[in-house]
């Protein structure tokens, strides 16, 4: 009997653990956290400091899982029309609104300390981050396709917050970084919510470009390569700024962002689920690749 006991509390233990995962979107908070690490690591080049590192991959985790929980909060009505959401923790209801709303404002706040504890303005900006994310563009998705240029806003911001927390100020790094990242977002999201349409639609998320008919614009991939190929002007600016880039470096994220341009063009060429999913898994691969180029460049 206690075994079972044993075992029937540790299920439950681990159940709850799994909700909080989901709420706090574990794995895509995980990669949050990476960009600012490696930005903050191309700031800091050999200089860095493992005390910073750490409250920055503390606090970077805590504010996106923050801003994360709370857009589950306010979304979780329109979570339970679609398919690849229906199960979260809050739409299912395994999870009570007041527990959601208590974790994330507890994290937050512990999430603001680390940052503060590095830098004013990093606090500032991971704040600035976790408001226009929450507030700003949760509810904006049900209105407009703006909310996709707003979103990718706060999903840009923590390589700049990665950049401040080592050099406490916006430099042409933290700029340069920035952009790189806010232009990914566009054919990467977009990208995304192509293969989800039908889930998207269900729940009245307006989140990409249609032509008069309801249907998805026929120039969307146009449109993503557009974002993508801004990507070359930006790194150029950067690099006649007085970003030191070593040449091979330079050339391998230019060329990144070629063949991140052609991927979207297939998409406008041949549109379907199948260059949709190519485009989305290329963006997986696309970011990681030119922030580690910039990293040894």
């Amino acid at each position: 009997m206690s075994k079972v006991l044993t075992q029937n509390i540790e299920t439950a233990e681990y159940t709850k653990i799994q909700d909080y995962q989901l709420l706090v979107k574990f794995k895509l908070t995980l990669m949050v956290v990476f960009t600012s690490m490696i930005a903050y690591l191309i700031a800091a080049g050999s200089s860095f400091d493992w005390t910073t590192l750490a409250l920055l991959g503390l606090g970077g985790f805590a504010l996106s899982g923050a801003a994360n929980g709370i857009n589950q909060v306010l979304e979780q009505d329109f979570d339970k029309m679609m398919d690849r959401t229906k199960d979260r923790p809050l739409p299912a209801g395994r999870l009570r609104t007041s527990e959601a709303v208590l974790f994330s404002g507890l994290i937050l706040v512990g999430g603001v300390i680390c940052l503060a504890m590095i830098n004013p303005l990093t606090a500032f900006i991971g704040m600035l981050s976790f408001m226009i994310y929450a507030f700003v563009y949760t509810p904006l998705k049900r209105f407009s396709t703006i909310s996709v240029a707003v979103g990718a806003i706060p999903g840009a911001l923590p390589v700049l917050i990665g950049v401040v927390a080592m050099e406490g100020q916006i430099t042409v790094l933290g700029m340069t970084l920035f952009l790189v990242q806010f232009l990914w977002q566009f054919p990467h999201f977009w990208a995304i919510a192509y293969v989800s349409f039908d889930d998207y639609d269900r729940a009245g998320y307006k989140l990409l470009p249609r032509s008069e008919d309801g249907s998805i614009d026929s120039n969307l991939g146009l449109y993503s390569a557009v974002y993508s190929v801004l990507t070359i002007p930006t790194v150029l600016w950067a690099y006649y700024s007085g970003l030191e880039t070593h040449m091979i470096a330079l050339i391998g994220i230019l060329l990144c962002a070629v063949f991140y341009t052609v991927m979207s063009l297939r998409l406008q060429f041949s549109p379907s689920r199948k260059t949709a999913l190519g485009l989305m898994f290329s963006s997986f691969i696309y970011l990681p690749v030119v922030l580690m180029l910039y990293l040894i460049g």
